[in-house]
């Protein structure tokens, strides 16, 4: 063997692992020929390599390891390197001394490595526990650790996805587990640690592998790069970075992908997004800038054209939630927004972070937060996005609770009175306190109504002359059930302006007179008495309107052409009596009978010529 096999790290730089066999000319993914084969190549968890090394330095090697994180940070690659370390075996050669003994410095290949690495040595047995879940395979296991390993110094169980082990696997478990033979360890991977038993954890030393961060892993891509004679610039590694969420292995298959995408080119931002389908982050930050302003209809514009573009309507929406966080981050310290972010990045957030308040910014995170999940749960993605980023416009101008608190104490009457903006755009005539406190970027400011003076009476927003006004006042407010009440509950007794005395009709709830009370001030912009009276009232509008239908039904029915057709027909009732107003009914009047539709069967009467025929 040359000295490059024998002594793959010796530069200390990142190295491929060690060459696994295979079919000749095969070509080998990026994941797996750049896999950490000791310590110092593991990125991103130095306080677990730094505890591991002193445990071994001082020979307090645990009998199982629990290895917990997210996909892709390398638990299973941890889990081989500890086996190999375990077993590490190195004969004495040219004056170098003998190794014996489980160490983490392994600089060169030992006798068991590369059997390990390539999961194929007899004493080290891997187990895929999402495929091996019954107390017949943990059986296996816990009758072979009675025996002594063939060839290494330990027998080392490398469990898989542990948390889908049976019950019954677990606890056939937990006394071996608890007091293995002294040639045996465990070694545990999975991704949902809370589903392991807590009677397991608490018989292994337990390690948390974080996420790789973004500045650590374009550092890591970037050597990779490097050594694979690639072309790519740095922001088409930063989108790379960031799809990846701080897991090495999907980095590199993002990577591979990317390659093999540019088939050979120089790799660029523009490309990559097409390749992944994420949105460009100009046009994102210009969305994030629309909304802020309210101009709902550049804001969904903007969307319509990234999702023609072949952008998922969830993934701009995150990509939105992640320029707020970025744009929150500048706000309260410019150096943790410095990582992983383009020149034109930053410069953007921290323009909007110098403008936009941090009350804006928190409720836009949880407008955004809440509807990422509606429009995945969606049949229609964009027409949900679309509701997104409407409902995001029209709070975005919205004060914070403290604004509406001291504009209450300074005598504003009515904070949130005022026309609303049009559906087609910014707010033209919002009250001049919201407009004050309205957290808006300053260089897109609507064009502002003059701004009453103190000493200037607020008036009320709607005037209503009689309980009528206020049904159909509900009914434009589109608010079903409160018209729905007004008709069928109310007995009105008393109204005038600021005013509403009535009793409750049978059946009513009793917290119709504060539900009344609030919407009557939210709608008219001033205070209402609302109160019930002991007095009987007057019918309501539903019983008003029975008993017009009941006197309608009498008079149409004494009609002598409509009592003669029920004569005729047995069985036919009068469905309908339809008129074009409500006057009251004589039976002796003619044109009565315009309108009355008499059934039988399927036989119908409801005009002239049918009168004539009857």
């Amino acid at each position: 063997m040359d000295e490059s096999a024998q002594n793959p790290e010796s530069e200390g730089g990142l190295f491929p692992a060690p060459q696994e066999r295979q079919p000749a000319g095969a070509y080998r993914v990026l994941a797996r020929k750049y896999r950490p084969s000791r310590f110092e190549d593991l990125i991103g968890q130095e306080p677990m390599v730094r505890t591991l090394k002193n445990a071994f330095d001082l020979d307090r090697i645990h009998q199982a390891y629990m290895l917990t994180g997210v996909r892709g940070v390398g638990k299973t690659t941890t889990a081989r390197i500890l086996a190999r370390a375990f077993n590490y075996q190195l004969p004495a050669r040219d004056g170098r001394p003998a190794v014996e003994r489980p160490t983490i410095h392994m600089n060169e290949l030992g006798v068991h490595c590369q059997a390990i690495m390539e999961s194929r040595h007899v004493d080290v047995i891997e187990m895929d526990a999402a495929s091996h879940t019954s107390i017949d395979d943990i059986r296996e296991i816990v009758d072979s650790s009675r025996y002594q390993p063939a060839m290494a110094r330990y027998k080392v169980y490398i469990i898989d996805e542990v948390h889908m082990l049976s019950k019954s696997a677990f606890n056939g478990l937990l006394k071996t587990l608890e007091e293995p033979p002294p040639h045996v360890k465990f070694l545990f991977a999975t991704t949902e640690i809370d589903k392991v038993p807590v009677t397991v954890r608490s018989r292994c030393m337990r390690f948390d592998l974080r996420r790789v961060e973004a500045e650590t892993m374009l550092r890591h891509l970037g050597a990779i790069c490097d050594k694979e004679k690639v072309e790519i610039n740095h922001e088409a590694l930063l989108l790379i970075a960031r799809a990846s969420e701080g897991s090495v292995r999907d980095a590199l298959s993002l990577l591979d992908q990317a390659i093999a995408h540019g088939a050979g080119a120089p790799i660029e931002a523009e490309a990559l997004r097409a390749m992944l389908g994420l949105a460009d982050r100009s046009r994102t930050i210009a969305l994030f800038e629309a909304l802020m302003r309210g101009d709902v209809a550049e804001a969904l514009d903007n969307l319509k054209e990234q999702y023609d573009f072949g952008a998922d309507p969830a993934k701009i929406l995150t990509d939105l939630a992640e320029f707020v966080h970025f744009v929150t981050c500048m706000k309260i310290s410019a150096k943790t927004a410095q990582i992983a972010s383009g020149q034109f990045e930053r410069e953007k957030g921290a323009e909007l972070a110098e403008k936009l308040a941090m009350s804006v910014l928190s409720r836009s995170w949880q407008i955004l937060l809440k509807g990422i999940e509606e429009v995945k749960d969606s049949p229609r993605p964009l027409a949900a996005a679309d509701m997104v980023l409407v409902r995001l416009a029209y709070a975005a101008d919205l004060p914070s609770p403290e604004d509406v608190l001291k504009q209450l104490a300074a005598g504003d009457p009515a904070p949130g009175g005022g026309p609303t903006r049009t559906p087609s755009g910014p707010s033209g005539g919002a009250s001049a306190a919201l407009r004050q406190s309205a957290p808006r970027l300053a260089s897109a400011q609507p064009a502002l109504a003059p701004q009453p003076t103190p000493t200037m009476q607020a008036a009320p927003a709607v005037v209503l002359q009689d309980f009528a006004q206020l049904v159909a006042l509900a009914g434009e407010k589109r608010d079903i059930q409160t018209k729905t009440a007004l008709e069928r509950d109310v007995r009105l007794v008393r109204f005038e302006q600021g005013r509403l005395e009535f009793a409750l009709a049978q059946g009513a709830s009793p917290a119709l007179p504060a539900q009344l009370s609030k919407r009557l001030q939210d709608w008219t912009g001033e205070r209402w008495l609302v109160a019930l009276s002991n007095a009987p009232g007057a019918p309501t509008l539903k019983e008003q309107a029975e008993a017009r239908e009941t006197q309608k039904r009498i008079g149409v029915q004494a009609h002598p052409l409509v009592r003669a057709a029920l004569d005729n027909f047995p069985g036919a009732v009068i469905v309908a009596v339809r008129g074009g107003d409500d006057t009251p009914v004589d039976s002796k009047a003619e044109p009565l009978y315009e309108g009355a539709e008499v059934r039988g069967d399927d036989i119908t009467y409801a005009d002239e010529a049918q009168e004539e025929d009857l």
